[in-house]
């Protein structure tokens, strides 16, 4: 079975993959809108099968190149150290961004633009976002790593990425839950006030996520330096 340290770092990063301002304020952009709950479910149900797609994607690669991501290994120190320069650029423009003030970043105003598009390609450009955003390429590439170097059987590893996906989407399923629970009427202030807190925030929320996660990347590929 999946070690206690194994869940704890593939929750860790699974969280870190679910906070995506992006995708949060579109989201709560769609639960305020019509059809909340049709559309809502579908962005979330996209956003989970995305994160899976990706995960097998990198663990048939690491599985058909023989990978080894044991600590001390090549792959593994050379993913744990760009990684956290990576993430260290990421976090310190984020950090600037945020010192300079100026309102909301620049892409919270066209998010209604895109919450108007219809449904399939809404839940394309979704997709694309997803997989192209670096510090997220970073953990999923750190978590496909992590179960390569597990070494679990390939069902075991199926339900791990299966519950790992899941984590990925933390912060998107808890307002569709909260949704579904109480009703849009009812939730709807609370939407619109984490929408505003979210957009004045969410720079220098990335800014201290990513300068964690490089922290810790950082620390685990010395320590792949040292293991040598």
């Amino acid at each position: 079975m999946p070690t206690t340290s194994l869940w704890r770092e593939l929750f860790g990063f699974g969280l870190a993959i679910s906070f995506s301002p992006l995708h949060i304020g579109l989201l709560l952009l769609i639960l305020v809108g019509p059809k909340p709950l049709r559309r809502g479910s579908w962005f979330v149900l996209g956003w989970l099968l995305t994160s899976a797609a990706a995960m097998a994607l990198l663990l048939s690669v690491g599985h058909g190149l023989l990978l080894t991501m044991e600590q001390g290994s090549d792959q593994r120190t050379g993913l744990d150290l760009l990684g956290a320069g990576g993430l260290l650029a990421l976090g310190l423009n984020g950090l600037q961004g945020s010192r300079q003030g100026g309102g909301p970043p620049g892409w919270t105003r066209r998010l209604d633009g895109f919450c108007a598009l219809p449904l399939p390609l809404l839940l394309g450009l979704s997709a694309a976002v997803q997989v192209s955003s670096p510090d997220d390429l970073f953990l999923y590439a750190k978590s496909a790593a992590s179960l390569l170097q597990a070494g679990l059987s390939r069902p075991r590893e199926v339900i791990t990425t299966a519950v790992f996906s899941l984590c990925t989407g933390t912060l998107l399923l808890l307002p569709l839950g909260g949704l579904a629970l109480v009703g849009q009427e009812r939730l709807l202030p609370v939407l619109r006030a984490g929408k505003g807190w979210l957009f004045d925030n969410a720079e220098l929320i990335v800014a201290v996520l990513c300068m964690g996660l490089a922290g810790y990347l950082g620390w685990q590929g010395i320590g792949g330096l040292r293991a040598r």
